[in-house]
């Protein structure tokens, strides 16, 4: 499939106003084939058998190899996989999830790490393959409870966090630009000003003692006999415990549930000052509409269109609250 062509946006619409995201076919991935032949080798090497067939994961936005792969004793692994010289960035990526989960204790709700390998060319990893599927969207309330329930056991065993890591203030604070760029692309945007100030107190609303994921999407999450697991541990950071609940919830307002309500509900976010989550809320605004203004890479057709939806989902709720009109 072609790429979408880059063009600006310099308007704020619903997100029912935006095209509908193929969710579970976003990604474009390296295949087993393309892998080189010493890297498969190794690859069966650590997986004991003769690999028979591997099927790419269809959701996510990067172009790294993940893929279910089938061996010839029957037995099914998840395995990731990305080039140090041609997907640099991915292949850090995979590297700071190894590092990230031999950090985490034991039996958390999140698949476990088997084992890695890196050299020169490649970074690989097996993780623990979970025969779930990732939550249906729209969202249904069942599985968005699930999803909550896990993330409330994860802040509960990592506070304090069980590593060393930055901060969400140090790792998000170039978010902050979002509202330059909407200044100079959309200035007449309604309340962009009361926005951008908003967000400004980012720092002191978001801190706190808890290692929290930061990516929690449906496409992250397994639904499996009951309970959700999370994955994707790229980029954790120390913050406040609600700061991935209210990640989640960004998806369910734009999928037309009352995410203000379900605040009210959960634990972690109850008794969360509201001028702390708009302040959140402001910064993960700018930064949408700024990545969506960007070009559309060829490795992912479909990110600049799942930030473009998000900021309008993150801008509607937003708005809602603060009672913009």
């Amino acid at each position: 499939m072609r790429a979408m062509t880059h063009v600006p946006t310099s308007t704020a619409p619903s997100p029912e106003e935006l095209p509908a995201l193929p969710h579970g076919n976003t990604a474009r991935r390296l295949t087993w084939e393309v892998l080189p032949p010493l890297l498969r080798h190794t690859i069966e090497g650590r997986l004991g058998s003769r690999v028979v067939s591997a099927k790419s994961a269809g959701t996510g936005f990067t172009p790294g190899f993940a893929s279910v792969i089938t061996c010839a004793d029957g037995s099914l692994h998840f395995v990731k996989a990305a080039s140090v010289k041609a997907q640099r960035p991915f292949a850090e990526s995979y590297r700071e999830e190894v590092r990230k989960l031999r950090s985490l204790p034991p039996g958390l709700p999140v698949p476990r790490l088997l084992w890695s390998h890196e050299d020169d060319l490649w970074v690989a990893h097996e993780l623990e393959y979970v025969d779930g599927a990732n939550p249906a969207r729209p969202w249904r309330r069942p599985e968005l409870d699930t999803c909550l329930d896990t993330l409330e056991v994860l802040a509960e065993r990592l506070t304090p966090p069980p590593l060393t890591l930055d901060t969400f203030a140090h790792d998000f604070a170039d978010c902050l630009s979002g509202w330059d760029h909407m200044r100079r692309v959309f200035p007449d945007l309604p309340y962009l000003e009361e926005a951008a100030a908003l967000a400004a107190h980012f720092e002191e609303a978001t801190a706190g003692d808890t290692l929290v994921h930061t990516d929690g999407r449906d496409d992250n999450f397994l639904i499996v006999d009951g309970r959700a697991l999370l994955c994707d541990w790229n980029w954790p950071v120390v913050g406040a415990a609600w700061i991935d609940t209210v990640v989640l919830l960004i998806g369910a307002h734009g999928d037309g549930h009352d995410a203000d309500a379900i605040l009210a509900e959960r634990a972690l976010t109850r008794d969360v000052g509201p001028e702390d989550i708009d302040a959140f809320l402001a910064l993960i605004a700018g930064y949408f509409f700024e990545r969506r203004d960007e070009p559309v890479p060829t490795s992912s057709p479909y990110l600049r269109a799942h930030q473009a939806w998000y900021a309008a989902a993150t801008w509607s709720w937003l708005t809602k609250r603060r009672g913009w009109s």
